[in-house]
């Protein structure tokens, strides 16, 4: 590779445009977005700052450490994992590569389960559950939005769940959620947890479809949160097949699924419990994108 060389006295200007310039050759989908987040990075500027400096002298003590993250990024590496942040739902997490990165359509799913979350327990304090919760953004940005809900996450991954610990310490909920290590919900069973909610963003991509994968997530991202057995369903067949087990049946279920798998995870929603109803939510490019599941009992006659 190339290595982009920095030269005395150039701007911060010039060195987004070298950047931008050394990323579009290599192929890189966003290469302008990448070159500005990663200068605010190494120069530690917030956007305003980056606009309003960009006139000035590219600091020559930060040209290794520049030199170093343009490469990362040119071999392919998400941002996300050379800054060690990403934004999700308002709040800016840690990630790192043990953690999948979280996606602006599993916002949507936050925004539905706080919905119906409300209506369901308007005045009680839910216990949520997140299966596989990675980073934790999931319960992290439930529970900085309901100060009275609680909240278990499990993940097989012990160094998912650090990411996650950190993450809930950072912002402010690290005293309302439980930490358990262990297979999908096993560890809720185990403990006789009586989950109120529970949501899970598994992985469901068909080992198959590995190859068809960008590379800075085939090679990058963890596998163990990307691939889900031969049809992507596997992670929830025994997550429904589990539900049975706890004490009692959560009111509010809300899974996120890949492309075409929204008919398939219902059935096995309705094999796992009754339900007042099951319906899908679209993401922003009208796919069916998550399962919803509800228990109410004043809908029943």
């Amino acid at each position: 590779m190339n290595r982009l060389i920095y030269q005395a006295g150039m701007s911060i200007r010039e060195a987004y445009t070298q950047a931008s310039s050394f990323f579009k050759e290599r192929q890189i989908q966003d290469a302008a977005i990448c070159a500005e987040i990663l200068l605010q990075h190494v120069l530690g500027l917030n956007r305003t700052e980056f606009f309003f400096r960009m006139e000035e002298p590219f600091p020559a003590a930060h040209a290794e450490q520049w030199g170093e993250v343009v490469e990362r990024k040119a071999a392919g590496e998400p941002v996300q994992y050379i800054t060690g942040e990403q934004e999700f739902y308002g709040l800016t997490l840690r990630v790192t590569d043990a953690v999948l990165i979280p996606r602006p359509e599993t916002e949507l799913l936050v925004e539905e389960i706080l919905r119906e979350g409300s209506r369901l327990f308007p005045q009680g304090a839910p216990l949520l559950a997140d299966i596989g919760t990675g980073s934790g953004a999931i319960p992290v940005s439930l529970l900085h939005a309901r100060p009275d809900w609680r909240a278990a996450a499990c993940d097989l991954s012990p160094e998912a769940l650090e990411v996650a610990k950190g993450n809930a310490a950072r912002c402010g909920v690290g005293e309302r959620i439980a930490f358990y290590e262990g297979d999908l919900l096993l560890p809720c069973v185990e403990r006789e947890l009586p989950v109120d909610i529970l949501v899970s963003n598994p992985p469901y991509i068909p080992a198959g479809d590995s190859p068809s994968l960008q590379p800075e997530v085939r090679d990058y991202e963890p596998h163990l949160a990307l691939f889900g057995g031969e049809d992507g369903l596997d992670l929830y067949r025994r997550l429904a097949g589990q539900i049975p087990l706890l004490p009692r049946q959560p009111r509010l279920v809300g899974l996120e699924v890949g492309i075409h798998q929204a008919e398939a995870v219902a059935d096995l929603l309705r094999a796992a419990g009754e339900w007042s109803e099951i319906r899908f939510v679209k993401d922003l490019a009208g796919i069916d994108r998550h399962v919803i599941a509800i228990q109410d009992p004043s809908e029943k006659e």
